[in-house]
C-alpha cells in the first residue's frame, strides 16, 4: 500500500489468471459433456479478455447487451456470439446482423427476428428459455411444445434448442430434479418432432456444483459462464473453486484524506445520502481515510479489504475506512487494493472513471494449456 504509481482508482486485469480459469473450467467441462460459453457483459465486451476465453477453449461468447458484442466486432474478435437477454422487437435488425443466436421467449420477438432475417438474408438461431422456477425469464414447460411447433414454421429461423436461467432473480440452486427436467423437455421435444434439439443449455457459473458433482447430467451440453471464469468462485456460496484464481481482479483505490477522528458521529442524525443505518455503538477514536472511490463506481457491499482494514461507509464519490491497524504505513496518496465480488465487478467494469489494466499472460504457460490440472469443487 505504497504512493500510487498508476492512475486510480483502476482494475488490474491479470489475462493470464483469467486464462488459467477458463482452461480449467474448459476441460473439466469438458469431460462432463458440456461446452462453455463466455459471457463477457461484466466486462463490458472487453476484447482482451474475450479473446483469452477463445484460446482456452471457451466455444462461443455471449452477452446481454448488442453495444458489448458489437465493441467486440469491432476488435475483429472472432466467435459465435449469442444476445443473451430477449431481443427488443426495435433491436430486431441489429440482433441478426451482429449476432448468430438470441435467447428468446416470446413469439412475437422471434417473429420480428424472422421479418429481420428475410429482409437481411440470413438465417438467425433460436434457443428457447424455460421457466424452471426462479422466475425470471422462460416459457412455462406445458406450452414449450406449442412454442417450438410455431417457431418452426417461421422462415429465416432456425431452431437450436432450449435452456433456462436459475439462481438470479430468486436463487433457486441449479440441482438433478430441475436440470433432468430440462433434459426431459428436450428429449420430449425431439419425441415429437425428431432430433432437433442441439443445444440444451443449463445455465450460468451457479450450475457448476452439480455440473461437476459426477452425477449424470443428461442432455446439458452447454453452460453459460462469466462470474467462475473471472473471479474464479461460484454464486450459489460465493466460494472459490478450487484450483482457480479468485484474485485475477484487484481494484486499487487511492487515499485522499487520512485522519483521527471519532468513531461515532455527533448531532441530530436522520438518514445518509444512501439511507443506511447508523452502526452499533462504538467509542473512542480510530484512524479514518477516504479513498476517491464511491457507489457512482462500484458496489461497496462487494468490496474485500486487506486483513485489518473494515469499510465504514460509502457515498457516491467517497469510500470510508478504518485503516487503524495500518496507520503507520499509510499516507495521503497511498493505495489499498480491493478483491471483488460479481456485484462490484460488474460496476466497477462499466464505470467510465476507473481506468484498466492489463497484465498479459506468459505465452509459454498459455501454449501448455493448463488443463490437465483437475480439481474437486469445494
Amino acid at each position: 500500500m505504497n504512493i500510487a504509481p498508476l492512475a486510480a482508482p483502476r482494475l488490474e486485469i491479470d489475462l493470464g489468471k483469467i486464462h488459467h480459469n477458463a482452461v480449467t473450467l474448459v476441460d473439466r467441462l469438458h469431460q462432463r459433456g458440456i461446452s462453455v460459453t463466455g459471457v463477457t457483459k461484466s466486462t463490458l465486451g472487453l476484447p482482451e479478455i474475450a479473446r483469452t476465453w477463445l484460446r482456452a477453449g471457451v466455444r462461443g461468447l455471449g452477452d446481454s447487451r448488442l453495444q458489448n458484442i458489437q465493441r467486440m466486432r469491432a476488435a475483429h474478435v472472432s466467435s459465435t456470439m449469442t444476445l443473451l437477454r430477449s431481443p427488443m422487437p426495435s433491436q430486431a435488425n441489429q440482433v441478426v446482423t451482429q449476432t448468430e443466436v438470441s435467447l428468446n421467449t416470446e413469439l412475437d420477438v422471434i417473429t420480428s427476428l424472422s421479418k429481420a432475417a428475410q429482409k437481411n438474408n440470413c438465417v438467425h438461431g433460436i434457443v428457447l428459455m424455460v421457466e424452471l422456477g426462479d422466475l425470471r425469464e422462460g416459457i412455462m414447460p406445458e406450452l414449450l411444445e406449442k412454442t417450438v411447433r410455431t417457431v418452426l414454421s417461421l422462415p429465416n429461423i432456425l431452431f437450436m434448442g432450449i435452456g433456462t436461467n436459475l439462481a438470479c432473480r430468486s436463487g433457486v440452486s441449479p440441482d438433478a430434479t430441475n436440470m433432468g427436467q430440462l433434459s426431459s423437455l428436450a428429449d420430449s421435444l425431439d419425441a415429437t418432432f425428431g432430433p432437433i434439439v442441439n443445444t440444451v443449455s443449463g445455465g450460468n457459473s451457479a450450475n457448476l456444483i452439480w455440473a461437476l458433482s459426477g452425477n449424470n447430467t443428461g442432455r446439458i451440453n452447454n453452460l453459460r459462464l462469466g462470474e467462475a471464469l473471472l473471479l474464479g468462485c461460484e454464486p450459489l456460496h460465493r466460494t472459490v473453486i478450487k484450483g482457480l484464481h479468485p484474485s485475477a481482479i484487484t481494484l486499487f483505490a487511492e487515499i485522499i484524506e487520512l485522519k483521527t477522528k471519532p468513531a461515532q458521529p455527533w448531532g441530530k442524525l436522520a438518514q445518509a445520502a444512501f439511507g443506511e443505518v447508523l452502526p452499533g455503538s462504538q467509542r473512542g477514536t480510530i484512524t479514518q481515510a477516504i479513498l476517491a472511490i464511491g457507489r457512482q463506481d462500484t458496489d461497496p457491499d462487494g468490496l474485500t479489504p486487506p486483513p485489518g482494514i473494515k469499510i465504514l461507509a460509502a457515498s457516491s464519490d467517497h469510500l470510508v475506512v478504518d485503516v487503524s491497524n495500518y496507520r503507520s504505513s499509510l499516507q495521503v496518496g497511498s493505495e489499498i487494493p480491493f478483491q471483488l465480488d460479481y456485484s462490484a465487478l460488474l460496476r466497477a467494469m462499466t464505470s467510465p472513471f476507473i481506468s484498466q489494466i492489463l497484465k498479459k499472460p506468459d505465452p509459454n504457460r498459455i501454449a501448455s494449456k493448463a488443463g490437465a490440472f483437475v480439481s474437486p469443487l469445494p
